[in-house]
């Protein structure tokens, strides 16, 4: 993409972004910067979780996304108020240290919902979703038995740490994934799919040809059109029979 398409998609973006709000909230005496958004009191509620760039305006836009279908939104932050990495190392650092503390990031998930509920969201009527290093975190909320109806993942990373597994998971499962995703092998995905089995965990799991990892970040040069749009076909159809 050319520097002119791309400082178009970034005016789209931010014009695109005014509907909802930042949210400033705490976890355990610390400061993090969400997002939310609602079209009407009491609609079906989307737990947003963003991937290794931090909460940045490609979740927004997706928060923004949802609510004209109908779903009020919280974008998570796991990283911090004012942390969104640019850097791969940096990245790297912040991830990883959420990877190494799980208890951390299921703190940080929980304190998302709180937040959300003081907002008005409707937590009990729930899905979580994330992207990449967000839907690491998503399946990490699963695991740990939180009462959502749903989980749905967008090439999110798959591998479940030792000592974990599904035997607590309450809601259903969508798990979206490129083929051609060299990060996130088909064996990992295949591994996903025996566990998700084995423990009797109501899921769909999904691969789209020629797709790498990142394949619904708009504007990279991992985007692919095909991918992103029947993924996103896929998940309303989930939100729309999940969230009743």
């Amino acid at each position: 993409m050319n520097y002119l398409s791309m400082l178009g998609l970034s005016l789209f973006l931010s014009t695109a972004v005014q509907a909802g709000s930042i949210v400033k909230y705490q976890v355990n005496g610390l400061d993090y910067e969400g997002y939310y958004t609602s079209p009407a009191q009491g609609a079906p509620m989307v737990l947003l979780v963003h991937d290794w760039d931090g909460l940045t305006d490609y979740e927004i836009k997706r928060a923004e996304m949802l609510a004209d279908m109908g779903y009020s939104v919280f974008a998570a932050d796991l990283f911090g108020a004012g942390v969104r990495p640019t850097k791969v190392i940096d990245k790297k650092q912040h991830t990883g240290e959420l990877y190494q503390d799980r208890e951390k990031m299921r703190s940080l998930l929980e304190g998302a919902m709180s937040k959300a509920k003081e907002l008005g969201g409707n937590t009990e009527n729930s899905v979580a979703m994330g992207y990449c290093f967000g839907g690491a975190a998503v399946l990490e909320m699963a695991r740990s038995g939180a009462s959502l109806k749903g989980f749905a993942t967008f090439h999110g990373g798959l591998n479940t740490p030792e000592g974990q597994d599904y035997s607590k998971t309450q809601g259903s499962m969508l798990i979206m994934h490129g083929s051609a995703d060299t990060a996130i092998t088909m064996d990992q995905f295949a591994a996903l799919a025996s566990e998700l089995e084995g423990s009797e965990v109501s899921h769909e799991m999904i691969t789209y040809s020629g797709a790498p990892h990142a394949f619904t970040v708009f504007g990279s040069e991992r985007y692919r059109e095909d991918a992103d749009t029947k993924s996103w076909q896929r998940f309303s159809h989930y939100l729309a029979t999940t969230l009743k």
